[in-house]
């Protein structure tokens, strides 16, 4: 994702912000948000299989269930976190590979904060909506009626900002390990589809190539599914899907030995697939086809 700044630029490169704003509402639009519906449905659900899940997904409105949430508070979540995480992580690279670390290291650390920035800065807030959408759903299937705002006014009057807020060190988690691996591991692969063809290191990659890095990188960084699934789980908010058995307060630990208790490790992996595909859709976006934007909009 590091782009080598032009001879005798200084400075932030600032046009990363809109660059990642652009490319993440991309990703959303097209294949991303009828995965990520799906992912958290199955994540949320974790008896479901993956049909299922689809029928289920589908049965809200056809097309229009599988772009549940995508206005405004899908998009407003992909520009303000695409923004924020291309131009930490750009920063952070290029400085790296600047100082002599390896692409795949430089990759890595780059992820990593611009994962954790973006899950700090943005995510709480418009995941949280997102979470009211899929709440709002599960609760209509089983007769109760509340609007969006209904919802996330409850949440606000019984918990304040920090029930906003919940689950925000799960996805900063989350996000931290799924940037730090989708990027290093596709500068990696990157470095090693370099070896195989005899390129040096500057030596630039063909589109299929970087293609194939960003697929590898982004099926790779789906081992934290864990992760994810917790954090659907302590942002559920559906009280007529209660559990005797779940913590009142609810931790990254203790909602994991929960899970684990309740549906052993399948549970903890259970959303996985769709994942995988939305995981190699966002790092051929945000990774692959961001170089070329980036170099795009340097030249101009």
């Amino acid at each position: 994702m590091a782009i080598q700044r032009e001879p005798g630029q200084k400075g932030i490169n600032w046009s990363n912000i809109a660059v990642g704003a652009i490319m993440n509402m991309f990703v959303v639009t097209t294949l991303g948000q009828p995965l990520e519906v799906l992912k958290t449905q199955m994540a949320a659900n974790r008896s479901q299989t993956m049909l299922q899940a689809t029928k289920a997904v589908w049965a809200r409105g056809g097309i229009a269930g599988m772009y549940q949430g995508l206005i405004p508070w899908a998009w407003i979540e992909a520009s303000t976190k695409g923004g924020v995480l291309l131009f930490t992580a750009s920063e952070i690279e290029t400085a790296g590979v600047g100082m002599g670390v390896s692409p795949a290291i430089a990759g890595l650390l780059g992820g990593m904060a611009g994962g954790v920035a973006q899950a700090y800065a943005t995510m709480g807030f418009t995941t949280c909506m997102k979470t009211v959408e899929i709440t709002r759903h599960k609760e209509a299937a089983v007769g109760v009626e509340r609007s969006t705002f209904q919802v996330f006014m409850d949440i606000y009057r019984r918990e304040g900002i920090k029930g906003i807020n919940k689950g925000v060190n799960a996805v900063a988690v989350r996000q931290c390990t799924n940037w730090g691996s989708r990027m290093g591991f596709a500068r990696l692969a990157e470095t090693s589809i370099r070896n195989v063809r005899g390129k040096g290191e500057k030596d630039s990659l063909g589109a299929m190539d970087k293609i194939l890095a960003s697929s590898i990188g982004g099926a790779l960084a789906t081992w934290n599914q864990p992760i994810e699934v917790v954090r659907v789980e302590m942002q559920s908010m559906a009280k007529a899907t209660a559990n005797a058995n779940r913590p009142a307060k609810l931790t990254i630990l203790n909602t994991l030995g929960f899970i684990y208790k309740e549906n052993g490790i399948k549970g903890l992996y259970r959303g996985v697939t769709p994942r995988i595909g939305l995981g190699i859709w966002q790092t051929i976006c945000m990774v692959s086809f961001a170089d070329y934007v980036k170099a795009w909009v340097k030249k101009s």
